[in-house]
């Protein structure tokens, strides 16, 4: 008896504990103020200082142009006089009569085209010069004269060339905004870690491979730097090279307005001009982001 009671007793002994399972209780998902208070506040802090600027930009023009004396529009003239360019930019009343919206895309498809030659041709050149070191000793003092020369210097050789203005413009735009795309790509091609090098050796990889998986990576900092100095240029280079040579551009849009002294349309167009340029900036600069994950400047 004693016996078996021991036996019982070491088996009841071994027998696994049964221990409650702890049930995790749901969170509650916090309330639709909530989560939206930090993406307001984000938006208010990027959206707030610039109006308020802005608001200030205003008053300041009204004040020191309300006088009827004044030889420049305040903003409630501008608005009253070139209310149609602001509210409806996509009209179409005749040939030349169009909303500044179509005269914007206009000049943008030039400036496609004569940049985006440019990139094509200032990348390739700048690869070819940054990987010699007596090339760039060479092109170096040339490129430096070149890019000093105003783009409107160009337009009379431009127009003996070609003898037609839009592909003069294009190469207008092409010439001066090729100069930061070679010379950056040039400069981030020499600055190129002599290890990446050594290590392109090591794995045999020919020419294309190298330009794919090793400069191109290392430069496109630098090259994306010279990019958006160059979109810069080339919108500049369009609005001064079609007020000389006419069409339906945003150019020869504020030029024929000075003539006819429009000076409100004027004041319309500059401020489209500068909307324009700052989106191409900024889209530019986001290429840049998203290529180089994060490296560039943004």
């Amino acid at each position: 008896m004693l016996k078996l009671k021991t036996v019982s007793e070491g088996v009841a002994a071994a027998a696994p504990v049964a221990t409650a399972s702890v049930v995790p209780l749901a969170r509650k998902p916090p309330p639709l103020s909530a989560r939206l208070l930090p993406v307001a506040q984000k938006i208010a802090a990027a959206t707030v200082p610039p109006l308020i600027i802005a608001a200030l930009f205003l008053l300041v023009w009204e004040m020191a142009c309300w006088s009827p004396t004044s030889s420049l529009p305040p903003p409630s003239r501008v608005w009253s006089e070139a209310k149609d360019l602001i509210v409806d930019p996509f009209f179409v009343a005749g040939t030349q009569d169009i909303g500044l919206g179509w005269r914007v895309l206009t000049s943008l498809q030039r400036v496609a085209i004569g940049f985006g030659l440019a990139a094509v041709v200032g990348v390739a050149v700048g690869t070819v010069v940054g990987q010699s070191v007596w090339a760039m000793r060479g092109f170096d003092p040339l490129f430096q004269v070149l890019r000093t020369v105003p783009p409107l210097a160009w337009l009379p050789i431009s127009l003996a060339a070609f003898r037609d203005a839009s592909p003069s413009a294009i190469f207008v735009i092409f010439v001066t905004s090729i100069w930061p795309i070679l010379i950056n790509t040039a400069v981030g091609i020499r600055n190129i870690p002599q290890d990446y090098r050594n290590v392109a050796r090591v794995l045999r990889l020919n020419h294309l491979e190298f330009f794919v998986k090793i400069m191109v990576p290392s430069a496109a900092p630098y090259i994306f730097t010279g990019l958006r100095i160059g979109i810069g240029l080339a919108w500049l280079a369009i609005v001064a090279a079609e007020m000389l040579t006419g069409g339906v551009g945003i150019g020869f849009f504020i030029w024929d307005a000075w003539n006819s002294s429009r000076l409100p349309d004027i004041v319309v167009a500059l401020a489209y001009i500068g909307g324009v340029g700052f989106l191409l900036d900024r889209l530019v600069a986001g290429a840049a982001v998203l290529v180089t994950r994060g490296t560039a400047s943004n």
